[in-house]
């Protein structure tokens, strides 16, 4: 029995007067963790964390130890670090902050491992883009190795909390006070539990390459340019699969605060789920380099470990239509300046 096209795992989820009124509240929240922050902060530190929202800066994330604009959590005092950690939970979920403060902790391994400045927990950097309120656009990003989350508001309303992406170096720490310690679990397990549900040629359709990337393939680009779909869609998947398959994209939803994860829900709820493909390449063997891609009509998940002996995890969310809220900005300046 293949899966209707509809992810059963969903309910048929929308968007309520309820919920509606609780997304707006997310807006209210970032936009008054991000003046507490800001207003914390001496001129110096302030010049630093601020860039007009046209700015340029804006669209260059990075996920690699590279030299960053922004405030650095290293130069902020306990205060200020306590209303950069506020805001960052403005966005995120439960989980989600805690693996967004894993993350920055697993530098802290690998200084302990290799002794080099660029593996470093203060080197996370924050950024707000425009002036936080109601009117009007602006937004903020938190970013360092392995982590950066980027969030895009318009005239009090969220548009945008993309892109998004987490990493873990090492996956599993295997020795020391902290062995087990695996930031991002359930993106590896549910990932391979879902591709041994595929057997014959649901499989070789799932498989589409023997080796794996070496990294995500999208890499930061500004605008996701990834061709046509590939691999199995849930439209020929059982109902089982495609439960499983959802399970998966809502590990990736559940890491945003539970207003945003709902709002995605429901934008991919209103496109064609049916069309929602899964796709793997290299070993089905833990402790083996691997990745998984989903793609939908409006997103895409990318997920690899292939570097450090497969031990040394990329992912990320991607919205297809609307990163950095591009379109919905672009629709907004268009109609202003058509009016008389």
């Amino acid at each position: 029995m293949r899966a209707k096209v509809v992810l059963l795992a969903c309910g048929g989820l929308v968007l309520t007067a309820a919920w509606s009124a609780a997304f707006e509240d997310v807006a209210r929240d970032m936009q008054e963790q991000a003046k507490h922050f800001l207003a914390a902060l001496d001129g110096a530190k302030r010049d630093k964390a601020t860039f007009a929202f046209d700015d340029e800066e804006r669209f260059n994330w990075h996920f690699t130890p590279v030299e960053r604009q922004g405030l650095p959590y290293r130069e902020l005092t306990r205060g200020e670090r306590r209303l950069a950690d506020r805001l960052l939970a403005s966005g995120l979920s439960r989980d989600g902050l805690d693996k967004a403060f894993g993350i920055m902790y697993l530098d802290q391994i690998l200084f302990e491992r290799e002794g080099r400045d660029i593996r470093d927990p203060e080197r996370y950097f924050v950024s707000i883009f425009g002036e936080p309120g109601g009117q009007g656009a602006w937004g903020w990003r938190v970013e360092g190795h392995h982590l950066s989350l980027n969030f895009t508001l318009r005239d009090g309303q969220l548009v945008s909390a993309s892109p998004a992406f987490m990493g873990s170096n090492p996956a599993i720490v295997r020795d020391g006070p902290h062995a087990g310690l695996e930031v991002l679990a359930e993106e590896q397990r549910l990932g391979r539990e879902l591709l041994g549900m595929f057997d014959g040629e649901a499989r070789a359709r799932v498989v589409f390459a023997e080796e794996a990337p070496r990294d995500i393939v999208t890499s930061n680009a500004r605008r996701v340019d990834i061709g046509a779909p590939i691999g199995l869609a849930v439209r020929d998947m059982t109902p089982q699969q495609a439960e499983a398959l959802m399970a998966l994209i809502r590990v990736y939803l559940d890491r945003m605060r539970p207003e945003i994860a709902q709002a995605e829900l429901e934008k991919i709820m209103r496109e064609d789920t049916g069309a929602i493909r899964f796709s793997w390449a290299g070993s089905a063997e833990a402790g083996a380099p691997h990745y998984y891609r989903i793609h939908g009509p409006t997103f895409l998940i990318e997920y690899d470990n292939t570097q450090s002996g497969a031990n040394h995890v990329h992912s990320v969310w991607r919205d297809l239509t609307n990163d950095f809220g591009v379109d919905v900005l672009a629709e907004h300046y268009a109609a202003a300046h058509s009016r008389p």
